[in-house]
């Protein structure tokens, strides 16, 4: 079978097989019916190419903290955020596991044109109105390119906000290239380097050495800061059942930034930070594939921002550094809810 790299914006790498469409639906359908009832809902959809439904889970019960949670990929799953249900419910916030349209647990249409920030972003919106969201309970919490939606979400919805949580992204793939290339590439090995921009410029991500490399040299470095046969089973889980249609069409191949031909390629919303009202919160980290002085800079960008710093961190920084990641959130959280945020 073919082989293809996933990396969810310099998150995860991995090197997956593509499973038929039998085998996928398969999976899809094994998932389902394992999963607990409590608390599942799943949310009609509406897109110009027909009627969908995507995969919901709520943990907790609270009037005025509600996190919607925004995966990352695109085309990976609400499992990203396994573990919140260590941290969230003893603080009494209230969490809603999601998957997007694509998706594992969701509807997985094969209509590339479905595959838009656009289209993404109505859906957050029809998924917001479903559960009764709205500006007195709704935080929204997105990593990687789920930050991405969601600063796309705030940029046309942030009047449904009572806060925005960005984790893991910057607001601007090419400076994320420069950063990846500049920064993070040269901690490795000269010759390693080398090697993997040759692949790179060769388009030749079906070679064996570049995930070979990579998981040497960059992703227990700046991915998840923790041997690969140690990671979470929740994450492996992700990883098993990313969608390669959605991921590949919209971010491509690379390591090192968007690959050309990708539909996310040139991104960048710098400019439009500054009409970002709703109190913000950024998370970055010190090892993480994205620059941290980047998205501390994002913090001041908008009107009312904070940055957390996750000093021990990587892209995944729930996993390998919550000791800050989620005291800073949770505290966050609670000082929107307060009214005591920028006081």
């Amino acid at each position: 079978m073919k082989k293809l790299h996933f990396v969810f914006f310099g998150v995860v790498g991995l090197l997956l097989s593509c499973q038929s469409k039998d085998q996928t639906e398969e999976v899809q359908f094994e998932e389902t019916i394992e999963m607990p009832d409590d608390g599942v809902r799943m949310i009609p959809i509406s897109t110009l190419s027909g009627d969908f439904e995507v995969f919901t889970k709520r943990v907790g019960d609270n009037p005025t903290k509600k996190v919607l949670l925004l995966h990352g990929g695109p085309g990976m799953t609400h499992e990203q955020y396994g573990n919140f249900d260590q941290y969230f419910p003893e603080e009494d916030i209230e969490f809603i596991w999601y998957d997007q349209l694509g998706s594992a647990h969701s509807d997985q249409p094969e209509d590339s044109t479905l595959w838009t920030i656009d289209r993404f972003v109505d859906e957050v919106e029809q998924v917001r109105t479903a559960l009764g969201l709205n500006k007195d309970n709704f935080y929204l919490l997105g990593q990687s390119w789920g930050g991405m939606l969601g600063m796309e979400y705030a940029f046309k919805h942030q009047d449904n906000l009572k806060g925005l949580i960005i984790c893991n992204m910057m607001s601007s793939l090419d400076e994320y290239e420069k950063y990846a290339k500049e920064v993070l590439g040269p901690q490795m090995p000269p010759k390693v380097f080398a090697e993997l921009m040759e692949i790179e410029k060769n388009m030749d991500f079906e070679n064996p050495r570049y995930m070979e490399l990579l998981g040497e040299h960059h992703y227990p470095q700046h991915v998840l800061r923790m041997p690969s046969n140690e990671w979470p089973e929740e994450i492996n889980r992700m990883m098993s059942q990313v969608n390669p249609d959605v991921y590949v069409y919209m971010q491509g191949y690379s390591e090192f930034g968007i690959t050309p031909g990708a539909s996310l390629k040139g991104w960048d919303v710098k400019d439009q930070l500054k009409n970002i009202t709703v109190p913000t919160l950024v998370v970055g980290a010190t090892h993480d594939t994205m620059d941290p002085e980047h998205m501390e800079w994002m913090s001041t960008e908008v009107a009312n921002g904070r940055f957390l710093l996750c000093p021990n961190g990587s892209h995944l920084s729930q996993y390998d550094d919550p000791e800050h990641f989620f005291p800073g959130v949770i505290q966050f959280i609670k000082d929107v809810d307060s009214g005591s945020f920028g006081k």
